[in-house]
């Protein structure tokens, strides 16, 4: 036979995680029946003794109840009604007799509705502890007024099942409850991130294509009276570049995360080109790892972007290196315009996808000119 466990299937949707209600506690007050009946024979002067004492009992367990299910009542209040409510119950039963010890299922009940609302560090062992007070205290009170071993024996069993049942079944409720909640704030952030994420792919796609766009649109501008071929080419690799664009939204949408280092890396030879930048590309070591590949990427397109749109270069070199223990891209312009720095948007949604890989992204002027952006990964970086 297997060793594996047998899982029940729990649909966290349908269970409502409401559990036992004040209502539905209450409605133990049936068990006061015999009491009922029992002073019903009264022909003497302590049947008012005895009424009093049974509606001081019902008024006892009902505000315990109601008390202890309430969050506006400090839970001092539910445990002092309740020992109220224990002496009583011990009272009318050692006064009365026999018919009065099914109060101890009942005064159970109402232990278990306090115990089951009272979180503390030690909740279990408070509930084992309350649990055995009130059968001990049953077990006493049957063995006092002279029962036999099965009626002490029948009680105190009435009553720690009682009392056990109801404060698990709270418990429960209560941890159900919680579960629903873990659920729904584990989808709403599940949700946020998915935004977050759809966010930054789409700024990292979108900016560079719409940027290279850009350009070679001023370009078509330029040249379309002096040379219409050269224009007419420019504007051929405009639809290109804008069906690429298309494609990548797509992909995007369908949770794309980027195209690789090498593929920026050609992508950027040719913006810059088109832009009148000078593109110095440099690669020492082998290949980077398939983790690092994307968000090298990634960074490329960004860094690439910004030169572009932002920087005013003539120049820019990219170097990649990778030595086994660490991968890192330098982006490097001899620009003399501000760069948006690390609070554009671009930046920004870099260095939080360095940040969730275990890289780091640095970015700024540089003492001799220009703007500098690095990213380094280590090898171990997750996917």
């Amino acid at each position: 036979m297997s060793g594996e466990r047998r899982a029940p299937v729990v649909d966290l949707g349908r269970i409502t995680g409401d559990g036992p209600t004040p209502a539905a506690l209450c409605f133990w007050l049936c068990i006061t029946f015999w009491p009922v009946r029992d002073l019903l024979g009264y022909r003497d002067a302590r049947l008012l003794t005895a009424v009093c004492v049974l509606l001081v009992v019902v008024a006892l367990y009902v505000a315990t109840v109601l008390s202890a299910f309430s969050a506006r009542v400090s839970m001092r209040v539910p445990v002092a009604l309740l020992t109220v409510l224990a002496v009583a119950v011990s009272a009318a039963a050692l006064g009365f007799g026999g018919r009065w010890y099914p109060l101890f299922p009942m005064l159970g009940i109402a232990c278990a509705a306090v115990l089951g609302h009272h979180v503390t560090r030690r909740s279990e062992t408070l509930m084992v502890a309350g649990v055995g007070a009130v059968t001990g205290l049953a077990v006493l009170v049957t063995w006092l007024g002279g029962e036999d071993g099965g009626a002490i024996l029948g009680f105190g069993y009435g009553t720690a099942t009682a009392s056990m049942v109801t404060a698990m079944i709270l418990r429960l409720s209560a941890v159900i409850t919680v579960l629903r909640e873990t659920r729904e704030e584990l989808a709403r952030t599940a949700v946020a991130e998915e935004r977050l994420r759809f966010s930054r792919d789409l700024h990292d796609l979108l900016g560079h294509t719409l940027s290279l766009m850009v350009v070679k649109a001023q370009a078509v501008r330029r040249i379309m009276e002096r040379d219409p071929a050269v224009a007419a080419e420019q504007a051929a690799d405009i639809e290109t570049v804008g069906r690429r664009a298309l494609a990548e939204v797509r992909q995007a949408v369908t949770g794309y995360r980027g195209r690789g280092l090498s593929a920026e890396l050609n992508a950027a030879r040719t913006a810059l080109g088109d832009a009148a930048i000078e593109a110095v590309v440099r690669q020492e070591g082998p290949p980077p790892p398939p983790h690092a590949d994307a968000l090298l990427g990634w960074a490329v397109r960004e860094g690439v972007t910004n030169v572009i749109r932002h920087s005013g270069a003539r120049r820019c070199e990219i170097d990649v290196r990778h030595d086994g223990d660490v991968t890192s891209v330098e982006i490097r312009d001899d620009g003399t315009a501000e760069p948006p720095g690390a609070v554009g948007h671009g930046l920004s949604g870099l260095t939080e996808r360095m940040a969730t890989a275990g890289g780091t992204l640095t970015a700024g002027r540089r003492a001799d000119g220009g703007f500098r952006l690095a990213v380094t990964l280590p090898a171990g970086a997750p996917a």
